[in-house]
């Protein structure tokens, strides 16, 4: 199945790229409502647009036919109950990729005009830097599944060889030849379905279809399926939003900018600067003050000289007493 999602890599990107071409031509307009007309003022890109949406909704011959049949074959052949499942799931899908993809090219190029008449009036092809790379990913988008589908993953190909080992009960190349007709044909009869049904309904009956969303019962229908079912929100507002607030109030302001902070740099440097602050008071600027203090170092730093009671101690004092000397 790696070769399936490689091939399928190929129209992708061709429509990714090609989107960015029409954007780029319309002045970086990104709201497909606000095109339209760009059939004859874009050709080249209307062609790219065309062949990555047929290879998307996986029209015969193309790319994404051989792609996206052979994933729903398999699944089919499984037979049990979440594999034909995820089969019909998968038809079902091919039916709303055909209607967007249709859609797409209808509102962006053979609608009448609906942005700004100045932008559409100076709408233009990219430069060959951008149309190269698109004509040669059209042309891998038109090929290669019909010329590769055989060696890659056609029944009884030897081209993998023994580089990837399939139990024999997970080979089911062998079942996909043999699955019913209409199995076979009914992702495509979806798909054919769904390209006439977006047609007709953003040719001719564009109106209807707005009256319809106006109706107050169907309303709220539209627009819950317009907001995508409401994820992105409820995903920003109770998943992002806690993650983030998680991440300042604990991570930034108490680990970060308090324990961490605390035990490292800042904290090292408040208590240096307390302590020598302590040790400043001991400066009260009298001078039998320091004789005082020096003299009785020295008595403790030569009774500590003639009678050592341990090694390690008596270096430590030593130094200690040595260091105050200095100091005052």
């Amino acid at each position: 199945m790696f070769f399936i999602y490689q091939i399928t890599r190929f129209f992708k990107a061709l429509l990714f790229l090609g989107a960015g071409s029409v954007i780029h031509a319309v002045a970086d307009e990104q709201d497909m409502r606000k095109m339209g007309g760009l059939q004859r003022l874009l050709p080249f890109s209307y062609a790219i647009m065309l062949i990555g949406s047929l290879a998307l909704m996986g029209f015969p011959f193309l790319t994404g036919f051989y792609s996206k049949d052979a994933i729903l074959e398999l699944a089919f052949a499984q037979y049990n109950v979440g594999s034909h499942f995820a089969y019909y799931l998968g038809c079902f899908a091919a039916f709303f990729t055909a209607f967007y993809s249709v859609r797409l090219l209808f509102l962006v190029f053979l609608s009448n005009p609906n942005g700004n008449r100045k932008v559409i009036l100076n709408a233009h092809e990219g430069s060959w830097e951008i149309g190269f790379p698109l004509f040669i990913l059209s042309i891998f988008s038109v090929l290669i599944g019909y010329l590769t589908k055989e060696i890659f993953i056609g029944f009884g190909t030897k081209f993998w060889g023994s580089s990837i080992f399939i139990l024999p009960q997970n080979y089911g190349l062998a079942d996909i030849e043999f699955i019913n007709l209409f199995a076979k044909l009914f992702p495509l009869i979806l798909t054919i379905a769904g390209s006439c049904f977006a047609y007709f309904l953003y040719a001719f009956e564009l109106n209807s279809f707005f009256l319809i969303k106006q109706n107050s019962k169907f309303k709220y229908i539209y627009t819950f399926i317009n907001k995508k079912w409401y994820f992105d929100r409820f995903y920003n507002e109770f998943v992002s939003q806690n993650i983030l607030n998680l991440s300042y109030v604990f991570s930034y302001k108490d680990v970060d900018r308090g324990f961490l902070e605390k035990i490292g740099p800042s904290g090292i440097v408040q208590t240096i600067k307390v302590f020598f602050n302590k040790l400043k008071n001991l400066q009260s600027g009298f001078i039998y003050h320091y004789l005082f203090l020096m003299f009785v170092s020295s008595l403790i730093l030569i009774v500590l000289v003639l009678f050592p009671v341990n090694s390690m101690t008596s270096f430590n004092l030593i130094f200690f007493l040595l260091f105050i000397i200095y100091f005052f």
